[in-house]
């Protein structure tokens, strides 16, 4: 063993200048590897490696070997690497990538099933058992990969895989001491890395060493920092380790895992390390015993910082400081376990004592308070803090026990009472800060607050509280917080506040409560009154017409107010936006336009009605479309004015339409009428038909016959002539006579049917016949 640490040192010296880690695949076997290098007490025996299988590189070189990192970044100076790679490739600088294959190169089940994963190739394994007189050993190690990709979402997904594997030779089961600290999670890339923009967060990132440049000792992307394996023994039994790395799915972006020399001793569990990257430090003023106690101990040696404790010579050490301590336990033999814990302290929450100032509503010194409203000024608003709970008594608050169950609607039960606040850090360290209750003696009046009614004349509208807000602010101090409630517990708890925009649930008058807060202190609590003012109420507006035909008569408009009584109104009138020299209720007027009329009640409600003056007058008739002589006669008047106008044949009733139906032939009058009132006019029309028969006995009843509505009146030069069944001209009609008798030359011509032909002015002709009934 001497000769192979000599030899080792010439190899250390001879490389002490360069900046890469260098590596020897050929000078050691893997007995000496571990024995030799890897092991650093002599009280670690019985040492065997049982089997050793990597790549098959032509004998050329290795997946495993010796490392020496003298005069290099790297954290350990020496030891032995396992690689999913050659070790050719293991030295920096970091500017290729380590991607590399064999023939024939296998996986590892045992790795597979303790790390529930599947398809590894490419496993190098170094496999030794041991002895140990300690209940305890343990050694260090680094791991590195190429699959730590920089801001690359493949290192959120993708790793190889490795582990230490230990058992007792007697038992068949492994327990995979590669872990991160603490947990029972394997450790590789997809378990330590930083947050990954675009990829994931960050996971266990306090053991993420570094990613690696163009500079770095070593060929692979990034690596961890240094962490430590562990696993428990029974003293002078024999157990079995197996070092173990693989590829995993394929060969692609090769991983290493780096054994510092030396590092693989007897050890002595200090506990966890208490570090403020893995949230467990030690709070100020607070103390850990680290227990080193051993069945075996001869002597104990304390260091702190690698400096000795001088008389720190017990089995125990009570840490009062940061530091990284560490023991030798002197085993006998000239056998030492060594241990090692690293202690880091954070500071206490800074807070601030303060007096919470509450307004009391019955005057007895006693109210409720919401003693987070204390919060900002006892954490120096540093939200990094917190209030856990609060506390009646400061022994209370230090063991934290007897909590204040209702923190936000606590009653103080003496005056001037004091209140215990337990303040957190993220790291569960605690300081303690005093909250002394006190009773605000401001008193402030508030004049009622009154809105107008709203359209709806209820009693109920809706109230901008802002406004009211506005009121009150010049009374207070600057930057006070106004807020109002329904009722006192709303106010007192600080709940169910009123929106800025509040619509009163009681008619007409209705009493809130007002509290103004001069920072977290309620300055007064006080109670306004809410009215609602009557407002002006109109009868529903309707358009009004204005005959222009009586220009320049007037007619009376008006206000249209329903609600006058003890309110002694005021009139403003406006024509179409323009103030106008009126004042009453109602007003004369003579001009179309749109009015409106703004009334102001005594109380300061006002309201506008708008009255629109719409333009009318009596209708002129322009034509008089008859459709007749057919067995759906109709009549459509067509006119023109400035007014509505309504439409009546006859006696009937007026129609809006301006066409009437189904009119019988004959003379008619139509009439067109101004709904507004502005007059009606009428004309006679006729509507041109032919009776079809007669009978010419001189009873009065049908004895002539004559085209119905054929008068002098309308047919001044119409030609009305009467065959026979042959073609003779039998009559010829004029339209100021009755019509014929059924005789020709005063003699009665018989039963039978008789043919007309009519001809109009316009040149219209018809022609049918009729019968003559005897």
């Amino acid at each position: 063993m001497k000769y192979l640490i000599f030899l080792s040192f010439l190899i250390i010296c001879n490389l002490c200048f360069s900046q890469n880690v260098q590596v020897d695949s050929q000078t050691y076997t893997a007995q000496q590897l571990i024995e030799d290098i890897l092991i650093g007490s002599n009280c670690i025996s019985n040492v065997m490696v049982t089997n050793v299988s990597g790549g098959n590189f032509n004998n050329t070189d290795q997946s495993y070997g010796y490392f020496n990192a003298s005069g290099t970044s790297f954290p350990f100076q020496s030891g032995i690497v396992l690689s999913t790679g050659k070790l050719s490739n293991v030295p920096g600088p970091n500017t290729s990538l380590s991607d590399d294959n064999a023939n024939n190169w296998n996986g590892d089940n045992d790795l597979e099933n303790i790390l529930n994963e599947s398809n590894t190739i490419n496993a190098t394994i170094i496999e030794f058992e041991f002895t140990s007189i300690a209940s305890q050993i343990s050694f260090r190690y680094l791991f590195a990969s190429e699959e730590y990709q920089e801001n690359n979402a493949n290192t959120c997904q993708y790793s190889d895989l490795f582990g230490f594997l230990i058992r007792n030779v007697n038992d068949s089961q492994y327990t995979n001491i590669a872990l991160i600290p603490n947990t029972q999670t394997p450790v590789k890339v997809t378990t330590v890395h930083p947050e990954i923009p675009n990829g994931c967060s960050a996971q266990n990132e306090a053991y993420f060493g570094s990613w690696n440049d163009a500079s770095a000792p070593i060929n692979f992307n990034g690596q961890t920092t240094v962490l430590t394996a562990t696993a428990n023994t029974i003293p002078n039994e024999t157990y079995h380790v197996k070092l173990v790395i693989a590829d995993e799915q394929n060969y692609r972006y090769d991983s290493a895992v780096f054994l510092e020399a030396g590092s693989f001793i007897l050890n002595t569990d200090l506990g966890e390390d208490q570090l403020i990257a893995t949230s467990n430090p030690l709070c100020e003023n607070e103390t850990i015993v680290l227990d080193a106690s051993s069945s075996n101990g001869i002597a104990y040696k304390w260091f702190k910082d690698n400096i000795e404790l001088n008389n720190e010579t017990n089995s125990s050490y009570t840490v009062t400081e940061a530091g990284t301590y560490n023991i030798e336990i002197d085993l006998g033999n000239n056998c030492t376990s060594y241990g090692e814990i690293i202690i880091e302290y954070i500071d206490n929450p800074i807070v601030a004592n303060t007096t919470l100032i509450a307004c009391d509503e019955d005057l007895d010194q006693l109210t409720t308070y919401n003693l987070f409203d204390a919060e900002q000024m006892i954490t120096n608003n540093d939200n990094t803090l917190q209030i856990s709970n609060f506390f009646t008594t400061s022994s209370d608050a230090e063991n934290q026990q007897n909590k204040i169950q209702n923190p936000t609607t606590f009653k103080s039960t003496i005056p001037q009472q004091t209140i215990y606040a337990r303040v957190e850090n993220q790291n569960q360290c605690f300081s303690i800060a005093e909250i002394t209750l006190d009773i605000s003696t401001n008193n402030i009046i508030i004049t009622p607050f009154e809105t107008c009614d709203d359209d709806t004349p209820d009693g109920f509208t809706t109230f901008n509280l802002d406004d009211l807000r506005t009121n009150i602010k010049p009374n207070v101090p600057v930057n006070s917080l106004i807020s109002f409630y329904k009722t006192t517990d709303d106010l007192f708890s600080e709940t169910n506040s009123l929106p800025d925009s509040y619509k009163n649930t009681n008619a007409y008058s209705e009493t809130i409560w007002v509290k103004i807060e001069n920072g977290s202190d309620c300055y007064a609590a006080s109670t306004v009154d809410l009215l609602v003012l009557e407002s002006p109420q109109f009868l529903p507006s309707e358009n009004i017409g204005y005959c222009l035909n009586n220009y320049p008569e007037t007619i009376t408009i008006d206000s249209g107010i329903v609600n006058l009584v003890n309110h002694s109104p005021t009139y403003t009138w406006y024509l179409n936006n323009t103030l106008i020299p009126e004042n009453t209720s109602s007003i004369n007027i003579n001009e179309t336009g749109t009015y409106t009329v703004t009334v102001t009640f005594n109380n300061t409600c006002s309201e506008s009605n708008t009255i629109d003056v719409v333009p009318s007058n009596i209708a002129t008739i322009e034509n008089i479309d008859i459709k007749q002589a057919s067995e759906n006669n109709t009549v459509t008047i067509t006119v023109s004015g400035e007014g509505i106008y309504e439409f009546a044949l006859d006696n009937n009733s007026f129609q809006n339409s301006n066409t009437f139906t189904n009119v019988k032939a004959g003379i008619h009058t139509v009439y067109v009428n101004d709904i507004n009132g502005c007059g009606m006019i009428q004309k006679r029309v006729s509507v041109l038909g032919f009776p079809k028969y007669f009978t010419p006995n001189n009873d009065g009843v049908n004895d002539y016959w004559k085209p119905f509505g054929v008068t002098s009146e309308f047919y001044n030069d119409i030609d009305i002539k009467i065959f026979d069944r042959y073609g003779k001209l039998i009559k010829q009609i004029n339209p100021s006579q009755s019509g014929w008798n059924g005789t020709l030359q005063g003699q009665p011509l018989p039963t039978d049917d008789y043919w007309y032909r009519v001809v109009l002015k316009d040149g219209s002709k018809y022609t049918g016949h009729f019968s003559l009934k005897r």
